[in-house]
């Protein structure tokens, strides 16, 4: 969904138009799987009669996931796949190989 449809949702639910502006360049910063779980979230919710915030930034960030960080396994009882050690924000541990691949972590050798 594109901004001009999200926010003529918003709009339709009682959003100021006075925060176009603000409500875009939010909307800007997001990534595009964000951006298309929002869309996807604020849709469903205000299709089922759920309550939407009429702040529509507001609304964005309710309805925005949080990041997701990896698993550090040291100590803890290790998953059923293989692990290797990394680095995530400057900390090495203990993590499973797809984190390593889908964080984009630096691996040890």
């Amino acid at each position: 969904m594109s901004f001009e449809e999200l926010w003529q949702l918003l709009y339709d639910h009682g959003a100021s138009a006075k925060k176009y502006e603000g409500t875009k360049n939010y909307w800007l910063t997001l990534t595009p799987q964000q951006r298309e779980q929002v869309s996807t979230s604020i849709s469903s919710k205000l299709a089922a009669g759920k309550f939407v915030q009429y702040d529509p930034i507001r609304a964005i960030r309710e309805n925005t996931p949080k990041n997701a960080e990896p698993t550090n396994y040291n100590g803890k009882a290790l998953p059923d796949e293989p692990v290797v050690i990394a680095r995530w924000k400057g900390v090495w541990g203990t993590y499973t190989e797809s984190d390593v691949q889908k964080y984009h972590m630096e691996k040890r050798t």
